[in-house]
């Protein structure tokens, strides 16, 4: 009777537990439900404010609600670019909005190219003789690149500007491998293909870093370009050539350092800079120190939503991961993708189609899934435009080559045509344990892939001849969507990595420009006026309670994660968002298929997902406490 007593009080604790935790998704359902429409009523005049705590991205990823709920996973809040572009359009236009506010304190990043696209709309909004201000703590790359075009720079007594440049370590396993007695069989085609490398050497080969080198100094370039376009009077070269002599020349003060050198205008604290946008904007209601008329952004987007008269082009977005089946927003299911346009062309609504791609790649299978729905598109007569965003690499160039014609950004990572699969066994583990294995075979192939004794010879030459096949396959694409020989092709393929500005020169680009220059040019494609167009977002809308339960757990962001922190405090985060990007490639490696077309190589601009997150704290606080 005591084990029954016992058995019987675990269930009703379960029960209560499962009642709460309903209960509490009840109630906090309801608050997002009453919160998730802001009110379109915008002030009558005011500052729009912009605060981008968190990263800037194509398409925000889908959340996951086990993974949140158990409180084991830290959130990064995650603004759509094309909303922020919306919203400053709109602002550029209306004389209600007297000034504009970028909040980049919490900025975590976005990639060079997304946040071009914002800083050329910051720079719309200046053309109108409109003042545009940004505050943060700190500046670094990224939250200095987009604060660049700004009219008025301010920054923290307490901050610094710290730009770094391009440029990171990635984590080998090979030593770690050895250990353990995994060996791990690598098929690939691709001198450059180096996403294997972490798995089979120690260290970057020459090929590697070469190439890596090259795209690196590209990036670097068009970063000073753009920031020495969006303020000419600033001694940027000098102070990042020469950081420490800068601070000494400013008695050690790194906030009046970054000002003598031109590179933000005015040195304050929030009440302060709240004062300077009240002088332009009006004093806010509750009269505080640094209040001001503030325009909120959630409210002033409500109200400008996306156009809806006119004839529909239509954007497919391929973001994220590109993964065989479905997938939620943020990942590029092949499947999900495939039967959101294929319904779409079904119902005859498009004049012509834009495919947005910001992904490193992944499936083949995927790939290719994505890419016949869009010769689909081709085969109805459509114009097929492709606009790139940071990346579109690999799996995400195999999606490219059903377009007419190709956008990017100079500063776009594109290229990556090269093929790999990889599959661990296990033989050395074993015999480290002292066990082993042994068996019967009836054909080569019998039992294959053998994880416990290795694969066979037979084994590993089918599927090294699979993977020459799909390279063939992906450069006979590009050569027939290019128009280049398919020596060419291979020439400049074998995995290698290419900027935006390179990938034009050689051919794998047509045209620089974003998203509104793509659509405008499948207008002219579709005889039509491109000022009489408007775009028709291809992408599966979220439900109502799914969109509430993301904004009850995305609205707020995560204290963990994102805030407003000097540029010290985020360059210092960094390590655990590089070991959570490297877990995830070794999830992605692991789980993934047999043969992919991935970039692993490749800058992602959006920051890990909130479990990956949790995984790397939870091994970096293991790798402290010893």
């Amino acid at each position: 009777m005591r084990i029954v007593r016992g058995v019987w009080r675990v269930l009703v604790g379960v029960k209560d537990a499962l009642v709460l935790l309903l209960l509490l998704m009840f109630f906090g359902l309801i608050f997002a439900a009453l919160s998730l429409s802001p009110n379109p009523r915008v002030p009558g005049s005011g500052a729009l404010v912009i605060d981008l705590t968190g990263s800037l991205v194509e398409q925000p990823s889908q959340s996951d609600p086990l993974a949140l709920l158990s409180g084991g996973a830290s959130v990064t809040r995650e603004h759509r670019l094309r909303d922020v572009i919306r919203a400053l359009d709109a602002a550029a236009g209306d004389t209600s909005v007297k000034a504009v506010v970028l909040d980049v304190s919490g900025f975590v990043g976005g990639g060079q190219a997304t946040i071009a696209a914002a800083g050329a709309a910051v720079d719309r909004v200046r053309r109108t003789g409109k003042p545009v201000l940004a505050y943060a703590l700190g500046y670094t790359d990224d939250s200095y690149q987009l604060a660049s075009h700004a009219s008025e720079i301010w920054l923290n007594p307490m901050g610094a500007v710290l730009v770094t440049g391009p440029g990171r370590s990635l984590l080998y396993y090979k030593g770690l491998l050895d250990r353990v007695g995994i060996t791990p069989k690598v098929y690939r085609v691709g001198e450059f293909k180096s996403a294997v490398e972490p798995y089979t050497r120690t260290d970057m080969s020459p090929e590697a870093r070469a190439a890596n080198q090259l795209v690196g100094d590209a990036l670097w370039s068009g970063w000073q370009q753009e920031v020495g376009r969006a303020r000419p009077a600033a001694q940027l070269a000098s102070y990042l050539t020469a950081p420490q002599a800068a601070m000494d020349a400013a008695g050690g003060d790194m906030a009046q350092a970054a000002r003598r050198a031109g590179l933000v205008d005015r040195v304050g604290d929030r009440i302060a800079f709240g004062r300077r946008v009240a002088q332009i904007a009006g004093q806010g209601e509750s009269k505080a120190p640094g209040d001001f008329s503030e325009i909120r952004f959630d409210s002033w987007s409500a109200a400008h939503p996306e156009k809806s008269s006119g004839d529909a082009i239509g954007i497919l977005t391929v973001a994220g991961n590109i993964v065989d089946g479905k997938a939620g927003a943020g990942s590029a299911g092949g499947d999900t993708i495939a039967k959101l346009l294929l319904d779409t062309l079904a119902e005859n609504k498009l004049k012509a189609l834009v495919v947005r791609i910001d992904s490193p790649g992944g499936s083949a299978s995927a790939s290719e899934r994505i890419r016949t729905a869009i010769l689909e598109a081709r085969r109805r007569g459509l114009p097929v435009v492709v606009s790139m965003g940071t990346v579109a690499a690999s799996g995400g160039y195999w999606v490219a080559t059903a377009g007419d014609t190709i956008f990017a950004e100079p500063s776009t990572i594109t290229g990556s045509i090269g093929v790999f699969g990889i599959l661990p066994t296990f033989q050395g583990a074993l015999a480290k344990l002292g066990l082993s294995a042994d068996g019967i075979r009836t054909t080569p192939l019998s039992g294959q892939p053998d994880i416990f004794r290795g694969t066979s010879p037979e084994f590993d030459a089918l599927i090294q001849t699979s993977i020459n096949g799909v390279y063939r396959r992906f450069t006979g694409l590009v050569a027939q969507s290019r128009h280049l020989p398919i020596g060419r092709v291979d020439q400049i393929g074998q995995g290698r990595v290419w900027d935006g500005a390179t990938a034009q020169r050689i051919g794998l680009v047509d045209q620089f420009g974003g998203l509104e220059a793509a659509v405008a040019e499948a207008a002219r494609r579709a005889k039509l006026d491109p000022a009489k167009v408007r775009p028709l977002f291809i992408e599966k809308q979220p439900s109502f309670a799914g969109k509430a339960f993301d904004r009850l757990l995305r609205g707020g962001g995560s204290d963990n994660e994102v805030g407003a922190v000097d540029a010290f405090s985020q360059v210092a985060r960094r390590p655990q968002r590089q070991l959570a990007a490297a877990l995830a490639d070794a999830r992605t490696l692991a789980e993934g298929p047999a043969v992919q077309v991935r970039c692993l190589e490749c800058p992602m601009p959006a920051a890990p997902q909130a479990v990956d997150i949790g995984l790397a704290k939870l091994l970096l606080e293991r790798l402290i406490a010893r």
